[in-house]
């Protein structure tokens, strides 16, 4: 464990919300070392050449290529960042993978789809729940791009609802093997896949268990046809059949029942890296219309000179900027805490495990947030296009319809707004984050007399960092009233958890923006940081226009009378601003700067 992770302050998942981090204790992508600068040029170079020149055979299904692109990225190593050295990978650190992910994912949804489902929930399960012969026998081979994985968890009735499957395993007379029978479905990868981590039911066991299982038609394994779907043309997405499918009873993974586990470890990482393969996709969208923009004439004019232009690129650039810092703040301390996991004696499996269990709460977030901007970014990207963004001509519309399934997959964005709140309440209980102790004093500040001190903003970035802290109790005191109004029934509740958790969504990536300005201003000096300064005091912005929002949707559904008055007048209270920002100004300096860049250069 290196001498940085010991030094620094890492909180616990959730504890951002009840305790000040500094921003010498932030990771941002300013701070890659050499070896992953050269690693992200060389993940762009194969992108560039094999991807984004080749974009349009992506939309006419030709799933032949998308499978020959896989294996050149095999051939490069991108297939095994994650992957152990003792198992034919590069055993590279938390960072690193997000950075390939990151990188490999903005020419098309269709690679990053395939990418995803192999790198990810293809072969992650094996290196964290495989027996040591099940890793030595499947790895390397994962690794390497000889063979790919599937995942094999959604059925006809069972979505969200993971544990409730009907595919069923039987274990054999002479117990050798279990006999698999069920259907799943929208499977990706099912069409080139060699092996599949699939979900079934032991019995009348209550949750399910996991099996590797080898893909072959001769086992009673038989593929619907290729799905059509309104985005990622050319990722292989099938359902898969099976019929009594024989797996021999060593290829349980993990223990029995201990599928849903598995499955639900796996979606956090999904979650994560998710968000991370938003980022790219959000950058090549603000390229393109900004280049687009920069050369279109109307009215005699390139059109990027209009407000309405420049507002659009603004805000779009704001988000990426914005995403990146929260997306490698957290890549960061989940590396950081495998790190300490392991230094205490943890295996890499355990570590690992344990070090994305902890922050489940940010996975939920990120890829919440970041899915929402990249579908944002792209609707936009249309927009600045006009005519011809409509057009399957431009990559807008294909950017548009791949960016669509990223709300969908990993658990609906309406599924992670629930389980961002209802986990950090869980922790709270648990004692892991104090949410009491502030809460409380968050009620007693309301019944107090307001300071009518003026106070000193002279350090960069402090009434920003005010604020956030305000903004902070207003989620402390919506859900702290929440949780003692309606108790373990909270989660009955869906829409109010939906208004808190929108509210915790903003304060997180409000705060991983201020914390990654803050500190590259310190050490790059502020008039370098000018523009990244201005998106920062943006999303504030615009953050305390939607925690304001939801924090009203919140209060009036639960409290009445004096008590909704009183939150009310705290809403107020606390995300009042003393200097309150030019917005048009901020929009302005923004778009300037990526028009005269031709494109975003935050990165």
């Amino acid at each position: 464990m290196s001498t940085e992770t010991t030094n620094k302050d890492i909180l616990r998942g959730g504890q951002f919300l009840v305790k000040e981090t500094k921003c010498e204790d932030v990771f941002t992508l300013e701070d890659l070392n050499e070896e992953q600068k050269m690693m992200r040029e060389s993940t762009k170079e194969f992108v560039d050449r094999e991807l984004w020149a080749h974009w349009e055979r992506f939309e006419k299904k030709d799933y032949a290529y998308t499978e020959e692109c896989m294996k050149k990225a095999g051939d490069l190593g991108l297939l095994s960042v994650a992957v152990p050295e003792a198992y034919g990978g590069m055993g590279m650190g938390f960072v690193s993978t997000m950075l390939v992910c990151d990188y490999i994912s903005g020419a098309t949804g269709s690679f990053s789809t395939a990418f995803g489902a192999h790198t990810g929930i293809g072969t992650l399960p094996i290196t964290l729940y495989g027996t040591e012969e099940q890793k030595q026998k499947y790895v390397p081979r994962l690794a390497t791009g000889e063979w790919f994985g599937a995942y094999c968890l959604t059925e006809p009735g069972a979505g969200s609802d993971a544990n409730s499957g009907k595919t069923k395993a039987v274990l054999s007379d002479d117990g050798k093997y279990y006999s698999i029978t069920g259907q799943k479905m929208w499977i990706s990868n099912a069409g080139f896949c060699n092996l599949f981590i699939v979900f079934a039911r032991i019995e009348d066991d209550k949750n399910i268990t996991g099996f590797i299982v080898e893909n072959d038609p001769e086992n009673g394994i038989s593929l619907g046809d290729e799905e059509k779907k309104l985005g990622i043309h050319s990722s292989s997405t099938r359902q898969v059949f099976f019929s009594e499918t024989k797996v021999p009873v060593e290829n349980m993974l993990s223990e029995r029942g201990n599928g849903f586990k598995i499955a639900m470890n796996a979606l956090n990482v999904g979650r994560i890296k998710l968000a991370a393969a938003c980022l790219e996709a959000q950058r090549r969208v603000i390229n393109e219309a900004t280049k687009y923009a920069n050369e279109r004439i109307q009215f005699k004019t390139p059109i990027i000179n209009f407000g309405a232009i420049k507002a659009k690129i603004a805000d779009m650039a704001t988000n990426a900027y914005v995403d990146e810092a929260a997306c490698y703040r957290a890549a960061k301390n989940i590396e950081d805490r495998i790190a300490i996991r392991e230094a205490s004696g943890n295996s890499h499996q355990e570590a690992e495990l344990k070090g994305v269990e902890e922050y489940a709460i940010e996975c939920s977030i990120l890829k919440v947030a970041v899915s929402e901007h990249v579908q944002h970014t792209t609707d936009e990207g249309i927009q600045i296009f006009g005519g011809m963004g409509f057009s399957a001509d431009t990559p807008m519309e294909s950017a548009w319809r791949d960016a669509r399934i990223s709300r969908i997959y990993e658990g609906t964005n309406e599924i992670n707004r629930m389980l961002s709140v209802g986990m950090l309440v869980k922790k709270a209980m648990k004692g892991h984050v104090d949410l009491l102790g502030p809460a409380t004093a968050v009620g007693e500040e309301l019944m107090g007399i307001p300071s009518f001190e003026t106070p000193d903003y002279s350090e960069l970035l402090s009434e920003e960092k005010d604020l956030l802290g305000r903004l902070k109790k207003v989620f402390l005191m919506v859900a702290g009233s929440a949780v003692q109004k309606f108790g373990p029934d909270l989660e009955k509740h869906q829409m109010l958890l939906m208004a808190a958790s929108d509210i915790l969504i903003q304060v997180y990536m409000a705060e991983s923006a201020i914390l990654r300005t803050e500190k590259n201003a310190k050490r790059f000096g502020e008039e370098a940081q000018a523009t990244q300064i201005a998106m920062t005091k943006l999303y504030l912005y615009r953050a305390v226009d939607i925690i304001q929002q939801k924090a009203k949707e919140g209060i009036v559904s639960f409290a009445e009378g004096d008590e909704q008055r009183m939150m009310l007048m705290g809403i107020k209270r606390f995300t009042k601003y003393t200097n309150q920002p030019n917005v048009v100004k901020l929009r302005t300096q923004i778009a300037d700067k990526v028009a005269a860049d031709n494109g975003y250069t935050f990165d």
